[in-house]
């Protein structure tokens, strides 16, 4: 039975159902709130598996229908309640409801205003999975939007210490990118006579849609402005100076959704936006996009090896593996051939387009379980001072050989998650530059120093020399029950990665010919516009 609107509908609003409901709640019931969020995000993760078994993978276009399925909403604008999912957006609809049920359970160490955090929480969930599985433009802008709010509030309420700052500079980031994103989708909106529709604007940009197309000016502009707006979201040097602070002042919880979803909404918007509308701005830019990967990768290893501060350092990992996100996207290296552009490492591109989203799924989890990981440490002694650690490993077994495994994920350690897309993405990077390849591949060597360097201070050696030295007791049933089920899929998508690619494999090389036929049906037309230009006196 394939999923109709009112079933995908349900998946994007059963959280803000459930925070329509929790407005009922008793203030002073703290347990009940807490255990009916949980449940609300348990149901929602249900509700993606059943979209992920009726998924087929036969089925390389958008599903359950080929234009997606759709209501009219704002007739005037030609605006449609569009949604639909393939092989890209399912997994990370997957990774949401996954990460965000986690968070929730997570969520037991917030102390103040339980009501507010919570139906801001299940808000927040609404505008992710909005933005997976909308296929209108102007829909996924709203629900983009949708998001930047309970986040904004999430962090300035219940963060640390320097909050107000970490969220108002994570709110204007966000929107300057935003403000990009709305300019881009104008110039695709009058430049298409009229069209919201992500998929129609994909096929006027690949030459298929009489009467219209997208000219070069047009795709190399708005390739940038959505490239900077995505990449402040990802983020990629040099956009990338509000994640720190954001991470730093976040709760826990709110720490793990930002790391293990939000980041990926910006690759995301590379690969269903700025790459399919503008195959000519992507040409371009593949070699500037190479090197910004690669700078991301070398930047983010060494500013986390500068780190004291526990989370800080885990904040810039993420900016070091989100670099091979927008690596294994960019190798995209053309060649003429009979007067037409031809994609010269076709394979090798699908390869780390492959890569790109599956570290995109890894670090979700990985990056998810360190943030958590530091957080069950943070709430017993209230610091995160590496120099003030050690000796964890015998005070707290248990969390430190979960957290010893979480971390060994996101070095990259054969057979878990974080291998095996840094393998595909360095691999592909060698048929487009041999020398950016091996920069990006000697990342690995700088994850390896400051991830075990970070272990040695904080699990080993022979003593806690920090404050509150009473009160590390070893993690409880909850905690537990979170690090094993991150831990677990780590290893899981580490040993068995094909429960992944079987699913994105088909849409992701469906993209790629798309770019390539877009990229030449450009050529034609700029080609036969000079020819007509030569003709005139």
């Amino acid at each position: 039975m394939e999923p109709s609107l009112s079933f995908l509908s349900l998946l994007i609003f059963l959280p803000t159902i459930g925070a329509l409901l929790l407005v009922g709640f008793n203030k002073k019931a703290v347990e009940a709130m807490r255990f009916f969020t949980f449940g609300v995000t348990f149901l929602t993760f249900l509700l993606s598996v059943v979209l992920w078994n009726n998924f087929d993978a036969s089925n390389a276009g958008i599903q359950p229908a080929a234009d997606g399925i759709s209501a009219e909403w704002i007739a005037s604008w030609n605006i449609h309640y569009r949604l639909g999912y393939d092989g890209i957006s399912l997994p990370l609809v997957m990774l949401t409801t996954f990460t965000t049920m986690l968070a929730a359970l997570a969520s037991w160490s917030i102390n103040k205003l339980h009501k507010g955090y919570f139906i801001l929480f299940l808000l927040l969930e609404t505008g992710m999975l909005g933005v997976f599985l909308a296929l209108d433009f102007f829909l996924f802008y709203v629900f983009w939007e949708v998001m930047l709010l309970p986040m904004y509030f999430l962090i300035g309420i219940w963060g640390g210490p320097r909050k107000e700052y970490a969220a108002i500079k994570f709110f204007l980031y966000t929107l300057a990118g935003s403000v990009l994103m709305l300019i881009a989708m104008l110039m695709f909106y009058y430049g298409s006579g009229g069209q919201f529709n992500l998929l129609e604007l994909g096929r006027i940009a690949q030459g298929k849609s009489a009467g219209h197309s997208f000219d070069e000016f047009t795709q190399i502009v708005a390739f940038v402005l959505l490239f900077i707006g995505f990449a402040i979201k990802v983020p990629s040097f040099p956009f990338h100076t509000w994640l720190p602070d954001a991470h730093v002042e976040a709760p826990t919880p709110i720490s793990m959704i930002l790391a293990g979803v939000l980041l990926k909404m910006g690759g995301y918007g590379i690969i269903r936006i700025a790459f399919p509308l503008c195959p000519v701005g992507a040409h371009y830019a593949a070699y500037w996009l190479v090197a910004i990967g690669v700078i991301s990768i070398i930047y983010g290893a060494f500013a986390a090896l500068a780190q004291t501060d526990f989370k800080r350092l885990v904040a810039y990992s993420s900016v070091s593996h989100m670099g091979y996100v927008i690596l294994g996207m960019a190798v995209w290296y053309v060649v003429p051939e009979n007067g037409i552009s031809v994609t010269a490492n076709r394979d090798h591109w699908l390869m780390g387009m492959n890569g790109a989203m599956f570290q995109m799924i890894a670090h979700g989890v990985s990056s998810a379980g360190m943030f958590f990981m530091v957080g069950v440490i943070y709430d017993r002694v209230h610091h995160r001072d590496l120099n003030q650690f050690g000796g964890l490993a015998g005070k707290m077994p248990l969390y430190s050989g979960l957290a010893a495994g979480i971390f060994f994920a996101g070095l990259g350690l054969p057979g878990m998650c974080g291998f095996i897309g840094e393998v595909f993405v360095v691999l592909s990077a060698w048929s487009f530059s041999p020398l950016l390849a091996i920069i990006a591949a000697s990342g690995v060597i700088l994850t390896a120093g400051y991830i075990l360097w970070t272990m040695q201070r904080v699990y080993l050696g022979s003593e806690y020399k920090g404050p509150h030295a009473e009160d590390i007791t070893p993690i409880n049933g909850r905690e537990a029950t979170v690090g094993f089920v991150l831990l677990g899929m780590a290893i899981f998508l580490g040993v068995y990665p094909a429960f992944i690619f079987n699913v994105m494999d088909g849409s992701m090389a469906q993209l790629v010919d798309s770019m390539e036929a877009g990229l030449q049906a450009a050529g034609v037309a700029i080609n036969t516009a000079a020819q007509q230009a030569s003709l005139l006196p």
